[in-house]
């Protein structure tokens, strides 16, 4: 019997994160109503209230949920490479990638910063593709692929950049079809510049 309540209450978990995500991708955080949700996914309001506790609770959740399956896919487009450099490339690609998809555009990059607050949101992305990233450097750090130096600013850096592409994908891009493979080769040409020997020390500036 307690196996049967715990299935059901997982089973009820996954129904309403299911609807949720649906709902708070297609409609929005703000259009949501918890009770629609707990509605279309078959269970009581009061249930939907015991396992999150509010539609900020819910969304939270299903914000982890989708953050965590973009941290496996920028996972695993990495290890379609052997080359650690390749791995770092084609993670970031699949990063900037989710600026493209629906459900991930609308609420891990537009909706969850305003509705979580920054420092929430940017402590989940950390624990997801950004945690990859950290991973990646410290590898290429330690190979001599780019030059010593701390990783933990370096990863901040680049990640706030990612996440500003990203964001700037997802918002349209000034509705430019060009602007995905622009925005890559201007990443490539950003990470290319940390090599080892790749030319990316000092910049001149004409201060006219």
């Amino acid at each position: 019997m307690a196996v049967t309540r715990a299935g059901q209450r997982a089973a009820t978990r996954r129904a309403l994160l299911a609807e949720g995500r649906r709902r708070f991708a297609a409609d929005g955080y703000h259009a949501v109503v918890l009770a629609d949700v707990a509605r279309a996914a078959g269970v009581t309001k009061g249930a939907a209230y015991h396992h999150f506790a509010s539609k900020a609770g819910l969304f939270r959740a299903v914000v982890a949920e989708v953050q965590e399956e973009l941290g496996e896919r920028v996972a695993a487009a990495a290890e379609r490479h052997e080359d650690p450099w390749e791995q770092l490339l084609a993670g970031c690609r699949a990063f900037l990638a989710a600026g493209r998809d629906p459900v991930a555009r609308r609420i891990v990059l537009v909706d969850a910063p305003a509705v979580l607050g920054w420092d929430e949101w940017r402590a989940m992305d950390e624990d997801g593709s950004a945690r990859h990233l950290a991973q990646a450097l410290d590898t290429l750090v330690a190979s001599g692929v780019i030059a010593e130096q701390p990783v933990e600013p370096l990863a901040r850096l680049l990640s706030g950049a990612m996440n500003e592409a990203a964001l700037w994908l997802a918002r349209g891009a000034d509705a430019s079809p060009q602007a995905p493979a622009l925005t890559e080769r201007a990443l490539e040409r950003l990470l290319g510049g940390l090599r080892a020997g790749g030319g990316g020390g000092s910049v001149a500036v004409d201060g006219g």
